[in-house]
C-alpha cells in the first residue's frame, strides 16, 4: 500500500485555455492536471494515495476572453519540492509544448513561498543603497558594442558625473577581444568610484556576468572585488536558478539586474507561453532579481500599457515574504517622455534611457542632467501619498 507522507498544502496557478466551449475547456483542464503531475493516465492510477495527493486539482473554470477558459489548478507543493527547476517544471513543463495554452499567474503556497529567498534588496534595499528615496532611478547602459575598455570607462565616468544612478554593461558586453571582462570591469568599477568621490554620489556600475554556467560564480566574485555595485544578468540566456544561486550568495551580496534577452518569445501569444505578469515579475521575484528590464509601450517592441501593468503586478503586488522589485520600463525610451513614463510607473520604477542621452547638441553629462532634472520633477508632480500610482492600482486587480 503507497503510503504517502504529504502536508496536503498545496500552490496554485492559473491557466488561459484556448476551447469552443467550456466542456472543452474542462477536458484540456484535466488533462493538465495529470500532465503537469504524473504524466499518467487517471484509469490506470492503481493508488488512491497518488490520486488524492498528486495528481493536480481543477479549483476554478470560468470564461475568459476571446474564445479562452481560465482555469485554477492547484498542485501539492510536495510535487515542486525545494527546487526552482522542478517548480518551473511544474508550473509549465510538458503543457508548455501543447497549443492553447498559457500560464498567466501562479501563486506560491506558505511553505513553498519560505523555500525561496527572493531579491537581497529589492526596491527599498536598493533605494538605500543608492540613497534615493524621493524620484524614480535612473539607469542607463554602456554602448555601443566596439568600444575598448578605457572607452567604456570613460563613458561611464561621464555619466556618474551626470548622476546617473545605475550603469550598467549593455547585454552585449561579454568577454570580447575589443573589451575582455576583467579588463573592462576593473576599469570602469574604478571609474564610476572616482566620479562618486568627485560628486558625492552613489553611483553603481552594473557588469554583465552572463556567462557559461561554470564562468558566472568567477566572473561576480571578480566584478565584487573590482568594486561593482551591482551585476547584470539574462536568466533567459543562462538560467533563473543560476540568478537564483548568485542572489542567494552571501559571499557576493550584490543586487542583481535582470535583462530580458532571449526571453521575448515566451510571452508573445497571448494564447500561449507565459504571461508578462509571470515573466518579467514573478519569476525574476523568485528567482532573486533586484529589478526586472522589460520592452516598455511606446518603445522599438511592440508591448502595451496593459502588458506593462502586468508587468509592474508581478513585479510588485504580495508575493509572502518575498520583497516587491523595481520595474524598469526600457527600449527605446526617450527623455521627452520621461513625465509620461513617471506619470505611468509611479516613483518606484528605474527608468532606462541608452541612445537618446547621446543624441541632440547637448554634451552626454549635460543630457544626464537633464534626464535627472525631468525625473525629479515629474515625480514631484505625483501625489505625494502615493509611491506608485500603477503599483498601487495593480495591487487592487489582482486575480
Amino acid at each position: 500500500m503507497n503510503k504517502l507522507q504529504l502536508s496536503g498544502e498545496r500552490f496554485e496557478a492559473r491557466y488561459r485555455i484556448a476551447a469552443a466551449h467550456i466542456e472543452e475547456a474542462a477536458e484540456r483542464a484535466e488533462a493538465i492536471c495529470l500532465e503537469q503531475t504524473v504524466e499518467f493516465p487517471r484509469a490506470l492510477i492503481g493508488s488512491p494515495a497518488i490520486l488524492e495527493g498528486i495528481v493536480g486539482r481543477v479549483v476554478s473554470l470560468s470564461a475568459g476572453t476571446e474564445g479562452c477558459y481560465d482555469a485554477v489548478i492547484a498542485y501539492p507543493w510536495e510535487a515542486a519540492g525545494g527546487e526552482l527547476t522542478q517548480l518551473l517544471n511544474v508550473l509549465f513543463g510538458n503543457v508548455s509544448i501543447q497549443t492553447g495554452v498559457r500560464l498567466s499567474d501562479f501563486t506560491l503556497s506558505p511553505t513553498l513561498a519560505a523555500r525561496y529567498r527572493g531579491p537581497r534588496l529589492g526596491i527599498d534595499g536598493l533605494r538605500a543603497l543608492t540613497g534615493v528615496d524621493d524620484r524614480p532611478l535612473l539607469c542607463t547602459a554602456l554602448k555601443p558594442m566596439g568600444l575598448t575598455s578605457r572607452e567604456l570607462a570613460d563613458l561611464a565616468y561621464r555619466l556618474a558625473l551626470g548622476g546617473i544612478d545605475l550603469i550598467k554593461d549593455d547585454h552585449g558586453l561579454s568577454d570580447q577581444p575589443f573589451c575582455p571582462f576583467e579588463e573592462r570591469v576593473g576599469l570602469c568599477a574604478q571609474a564610476v568610484e572616482r566620479a562618486n568621490r568627485e560628486t558625492g554620489g552613489r553611483a553603481l556600475y552594473l557588469p554583465n556576468v552572463t556567462a557559461p554556467h561554470r564562468a558566472v560564480e568567477a566572473r561576480a566574485r571578480l566584478a565584487r572585488d573590482a568594486g561593482a555595485g551591482g551585476l547584470l544578468f539574462c536568466p533567459g540566456l543562462a538560467g533563473l536558478d543560476t540568478m537564483r544561486t548568485l542572489a542567494d550568495d552571501d559571499s557576493i551580496a550584490l543586487p542583481i539586474l535582470a535583462h530580458p534577452a532571449f526571453q521575448g518569445s515566451f510571452a508573445v501569444s497571448p494564447h500561449a507561453g507565459l504571461s508578462q505578469r509571470v515573466l518579467y515579475g514573478r519569476l525574476n521575484r523568485i528567482a532573486g532579481a533586484d529589478a526586472t528590464i522589460f520592452p516598455s509601450y511606446g518603445g522599438r517592441f511592440a508591448y502595451s500599457p496593459a502588458d506593462c501593468r502586468e508587468i509592474v503586478i508581478g513585479a510588485t503586488d504580495s508575493m509572502g515574504a518575498v520583497a516587491p522589485i523595481f520595474p524598469v520600463p526600457a527600449g527605446g525610451m526617450r527623455l521627452s517622455r520621461i513625465a509620461e513614463l513617471i506619470a505611468f510607473y509611479g516613483r518606484d520604477c528605474i527608468v532606462l534611457i541608452g541612445g537618446d542621452l547621446h543624441s541632440g547638441h547637448d554634451d552626454l553629462q549635460t543630457n544626464c542632467a537633464r534626464f535627472r532634472r525631468l525625473a525629479t520633477d515629474a515625480a514631484a508632480a505625483l501625489p505625494t501619498s502615493d509611491k506608485s500610482a500603477l503599483a498601487e492600482t495593480a495591487r487592487t486587480h489582482q486575480t
